[in-house]
């Protein structure tokens, strides 16, 4: 299926930071409300599903050249365009 991106930032920030988007986004989450995201002259608001898919994925990216690899963890929220319905229960997830 191919990706239209709708939105993109990137940029190296303190953990103190980035926590503060990620509490926004949980607020809002708890809260049923839909999510906004601006950067500059760029906006995108999304307002997912009461029960989208959470995906969390922790990943080691290594070059082929071989040098230091780079290390990520993503999180994602997925739904269907539209898609405004529970979800099932597909099992549990700690995060520590």
């Amino acid at each position: 299926m191919p990706e239209e991106v709708l939105f993109k930032f990137e940029r190296r920030m303190d953990r103190s930071d980035i926590s503060q988007y990620l509490r926004a986004v949980a607020d809002n989450l708890e809260q049923g409300e839909a999510i906004t995201i601006e950067a500059g002259d760029e906006s995108v608001t999304m307002d997912p599903p009461a029960q989208p898919t959470f995906e969390v994925k922790a990943e080691r990216e290594t070059s082929s050249s071989g040098g230091d690899a780079e290390l990520s963890i993503e999180f994602e929220l997925e739904w269907d365009e539209g898609e405004s319905g529970d979800g099932s229960d597909d099992g549990s997830l700690q995060i520590e």
